[in-house]
């Protein structure tokens, strides 16, 4: 099942955690508007022992200020410069990678790529070589393209494992059982509505028919389907130019890096949807698809199965499919072409 848990991070039942197990996290663009308050929600966390923040501007300030709070972490800022960026990936269990440019209005993901593409591939390089055995969570947009990009530097480098690397799709999800819950009048907290495909438009696929209301149909579920898929564009279209969906991606962040810390502590049966190197689609030439993945010490423990799905659901499904594999390919072209 989901975590279905609230993600608040003011009751201790939330993180129970391990006191005898040392983890370090880094935030690689933690002076944006995503990495400032995904660095609170990890300097909250009692699992994290050592925040490691880096930025091309910044990072020390974010540092200063979140050190004051009254959390046991140590909080590291690092210098904008090649050593401070190894420095910040060194021993590192989690890095956070929301580094890049937000969309501005009109935008969609795809057109962030020039710039954000560069930026992941030159991060991705350095973790590599100073932490090839990191976790590495990408959030940086378009994830269908950039996660691509990070699996070819690491193969590159002879250090790429499959079950280490990771798509943050988890707005999608928790998007999707809000938006439900408000059409149904429902709490947001006990709905479970699984999202497959990718991060972006049309590859985002939710499984209305899997949730607690599939009866939903006609006008109402076509609405409800494309406010999941676009309701990113809600966000910047509301803050006129000024960014993106900042705060909600940093909670989903969190919630990810959280879910990976409680399954590397030993916690079992840890599920939580993610974009990976997944064998569901290979045969269609999709290496990434986002699914229900189960996690462990190791990353990936087990991709399920998109399950059973409607109709509706298929036609869906099947337009993901044509958009994500441009989406992926786009990705390793990038690489071979700017190595």
């Amino acid at each position: 099942m989901f975590a279905r848990r609230s993600f608040n991070l003011f009751q201790k039942r939330a993180f129970s955690a391990s006191a005898n197990q040392a983890s370090k996290v880094t935030v690689l663009g933690a002076g944006g508007g995503i990495g400032q308050p995904l660095s609170l929600l990890m300097k909250l966390n009692p699992r994290v022992t050592q925040l490691a923040l880096y930025d091309i501007r910044g990072g020390p300030g974010v540092a200063a200020d979140l050190s004051h709070i009254n959390t046991n972490s140590v909080v590291t800022g690092y210098n904008p410069d090649e050593q401070g960026l190894s420095d910040a990936l060194k021993d590192a269990e989690i890095v956070l990678i929301p580094a890049g440019v937000p969309r501005k209005p009109g935008m969609t993901r795809d057109d962030l790529f020039n710039t954000n593409a560069s930026i992941v591939r030159d991060l991705a390089k350095a973790a590599a070589k100073a932490s090839p055995n990191a976790n590495i969570l990408v959030i940086s947009n378009p994830v269908n393209s950039t996660v691509p990009i990070v699996s070819e530097v690491f193969k590159a480098a002879g250090v790429y494992n499959p079950k280490r690397l990771f798509g943050v799709t988890t707005l999608d999800v928790v998007r999707a059982s809000r938006f439900i819950s408000q059409v149904q009048k429902t709490d947001p907290s006990d709905e479970k509505v699984p999202v497959v495909g990718g991060h972006s438009g049309v590859t985002i696929v939710p499984l209305l028919s899997q949730s607690n209301h599939s009866s939903i149909a006609g006008e109402a579920r076509d609405a409800l389907v494309n406010r999941i898929q676009f309701g990113g564009d809600e966000v910047v279209k509301a803050k006129d130019g000024a960014g993106s969906a900042t705060l909600s991606m940093a909670m989903a962040g969190a919630r990810f890096a959280e879910s990976l810390l409680r399954a590397a502590q030993g916690e079992k049966g840890i599920i939580e949807p993610t974009f990976v190197d997944s064998p569901l689609f290979k045969d269609q030439g999709v290496n990434f698809f986002a699914s229900r993945v189960e996690l462990g010490p190791n990353g990936v423990e087990k991709i399920h199965e998109v399950g059973q799905i409607n109709e509706y659901e298929q036609k869906l499904l099947d337009a993901c499919l044509v958009d994500l594999k441009k989406n992926i390919q786009k990705g390793v072209d990038f690489v071979k072409a700017n190595p």
